[in-house]
């Protein structure tokens, strides 16, 4: 026949017809939508036809506002991210795309080398979609005259900090101002990976830097979360930056762990406690002794909207211990306390049995690395007798002995399964 001679003699023929006009048309919005996106006006079935074509590289300028398809923002974040986990952004793959590129740039921004452009154009294109902001590294700016400033000094200097360039990082107050959803905001000053390249001006969070965030979070009204760690924050530093979370409408939780914080930062740590809704706390690894204890006790004791305290790898000693012990005894919204490594011994554990008779609201409490000794564990262990709240209790390397730790161990293991068999039989209701 006619067919089979064609096939014959043309391999390449075919019996394929010829796409549909609306296929066509697809094809070229696709290739085109760079310069010409059209999406809103296609029926729903051309609209997923041309989402699931679109590459993922285009401009952000032509997709942020326009496309809201989580299948096409998927995509985009599986093609950069090996790790790619949505629970951390409210299940949201545009918010975790928009979150994670806003950071990368913030990572890697050189001041005075990086175009301020790079952040300031992306504002309007991100700020419906970012809730939440991790960055653990700032850059410092590059000096020309670097390595003539580290030839003069000597490395015993360098070590005591007396060689320490000022260098000041990336201000943040025209982006996280300009972000109306911001909620958290998780900074570290300092750089990673720097190897052999080591300097200690790379790790130095000037009083510039701090004053720049601290105007900056008090804009951010909307801010419940707010973790400054690992950024040698002295008193000076801590003092200014309560200074301006002072009655902030919103703040729920203040994480100001390994830092530089003395007495005096925790002082005026005690007095947010006093002037806040704050919640959690968290000033774990600092340099807080006996007096900037009392002073966060002080304002436990009148305190009646903070639940977890973490003074962890500080040095409050017994007359810390004692006097946040004597809060305990009248707050009553206090529920995870964390004394660990803190020099505590016996009279701090004599104390806290009085807590343990009298307090209905401490469900967790973390003494381990401490000296306690004997006859502080027994007496723990004679406060626990009637308590029924507590569900946690951790004493390890605290020398209470071997016996007492079992018998405690045992009635926390009983309140623990008292709370999770009554949980079972009064589930709590979810709010509507």
């Amino acid at each position: 026949s006619y067919y089979t001679h064609r096939v014959i003699e043309d391999p390449e023929w075919s019996l394929a017809t010829v796409p549909h006009l609306t296929e066509l048309c697809l094809q070229h919005i696709v290739h085109n939508f760079e310069k010409n996106p059209i999406l809103d006006c296609l029926l729903p079935e051309h609209q997923r036809k041309v989402l699931d074509r679109l590459s993922t590289g285009l401009p952000l300028a032509v997709t942020a506002n326009l496309i809201s398809d989580e299948d096409y923002w998927k995509r985009c974040c599986t093609d950069r991210w090996q790790v790619c986990d949505i629970s951390n952004y409210g299940d949201s793959w545009k918010r975790m795309f928009f979150e994670r590129h806003l950071e990368n740039i913030l990572k890697c921004f050189i001041p005075n080398t990086t175009d301020p452009n790079q952040v300031l154009e992306l504002i309007p294109l991100c700020k419906d979609y970012v809730w939440k902001l991790e960055v653990d590294q700032f850059l410092p700016p590059v000096k020309v005259d670097q390595k003539e400033e580290r030839d003069d000094v000597s490395d015993t200097g360098s070590d005591f900090g007396l060689g320490e360039i000022s260098v000041h990082h990336y201000d943040l107050g025209v982006l996280i101002t300009a972000l109306p959803h911001l909620e958290e905001l998780h900074l570290t000053y300092g750089v990673k990976d720097c190897g052999m390249n080591f300097e200690w001006n790379l790790f130095n969070f000037t009083h510039q830097d701090c004053c720049n965030l601290a105007v900056a979070v008090k804009m951010c009204h909307n801010l419940k979360v707010f973790k400054l760690t690992r950024s040698k924050v002295d008193d000076d530093k801590s003092r200014l930056l309560v200074r301006n979370l002072l009655d902030h409408p919103c703040l729920v939780e203040l994480n100001l762990s390994h830092n530089l914080i003395r007495d005096k930062g925790a002082r005026a740590v005690g007095k947010l406690i006093s002037r806040s809704r704050l919640e959690t706390l968290d000033l774990c690894n600092n340099q807080i002794h006996h007096l900037g204890a009392q002073a966060l006790a002080r304002a436990l004791a009148e305190n009646s909207t903070l639940t977890s305290l973490n003074l962890r790898l500080n040095c409050v000693e017994d007359e810390g211990g004692e006097a946040i012990g004597r809060a305990l005894l009248t707050n009553t919204t206090l529920k995870s306390i964390h004394l660990g490594s803190n020099n505590l011994s016996e009279p701090t554990a004599t104390l806290f049995s009085q807590v343990l008779a009298q307090n209905t609201t401490l469900t967790s409490i973390n003494f381990s690395c401490n000296h306690l000794g004997l006859d502080g564990g027994k007496q723990l262990l004679d406060g626990l007798a009637d308590n029924k709240a507590l569900t946690e209790f951790d004493l390890r390397l605290a020398e209470v002995g071997q016996e007492t730790e079992y018998l405690i161990h045992q009635i926390v293991w009983a309140n623990r399964e008292a709370a999770r068999l009554g949980s079972l039989q009064h589930p709590p209701t979810k709010p509507l």
